[in-house]
């Protein structure tokens, strides 16, 4: 896993004015917490954080130059605009070089299945323990070929040396099913259906 150096201010001003106030700058505000220290609270440039979390995936680990003095950062909660689909603010915690950590690792579907299946991915993380610098981007499920009653467990994934499996190894991470025939539709039924007979008057 590749680190991004990141030029970090401490921030000084806090409250919904000062971050409106950064993101006004294309800055976006965040915090490092961890290791027992104090919680410090930065300021990082707006595009280049959210090219380096989009290269670094769900667990992006960045070198923050904090005043001159690197910090590893690994990233655990991204908040972005629902609308304008830009940073809002970045939560990081503190990590060392060789340290363990326990991230949630995305799982990624490959290949197809035979016609007529439903492939439901039933888990889309699975929970590991790896070094900080280590991280696997992702795990691969190759699905190609696979049957209707094909089962993916989580103890099936390969994980990279170093890497140890903290979910469950019987959770069921993708299930390939029978793909079910859709019901004939209301209205196919009811043109179907013998007309009622149309009620009339007595004749005279």
């Amino acid at each position: 896993m590749s680190t991004e150096k990141i030029k970090a201010e401490v921030r000084t001003e806090f409250g919904k004015g000062a971050a409106r106030r950064i993101r006004r700058d294309d800055n976006v505000p965040a915090v490092v917490y961890g290791h027992g220290n104090e919680t410090i609270h930065l300021t990082l440039p707006g595009h280049a954080t959210m090219m380096a979390l989009k290269h670094g995936g769900a667990n992006a680990l960045l070198e923050l130059d904090i005043d001159g003095t690197v910090q590893l950062a690994l990233t655990k909660q991204v908040q972005v605009d629902p609308v304008r689909r830009v940073l809002e603010h970045v939560d990081f915690v503190a990590v060392k070089r060789g340290e363990k950590v326990t991230v949630d690792v995305p799982v990624h579907i490959v290949g197809d299945a035979v016609n007529g299946t439903l492939v439901v991915t039933e888990n889309t993380t699975v929970q590991v323990e790896a070094e900080a610098t280590h991280i696997p981007e992702q795990f691969e499920v190759n699905i190609e070929g696979a049957e209707a009653g094909t089962q993916f467990l989580a103890g099936q994934l390969e994980l990279p040396s170093g890497t140890t499996l903290l979910t469950d190894p019987d959770t069921l991470v993708v299930n390939v099913t029978e793909q079910v025939a859709a019901e004939p539709a209301a209205e196919d039924a009811a043109a179907e259906a013998p007309a009622e007979p149309a009620a009339g008057g007595d004749s005279e």
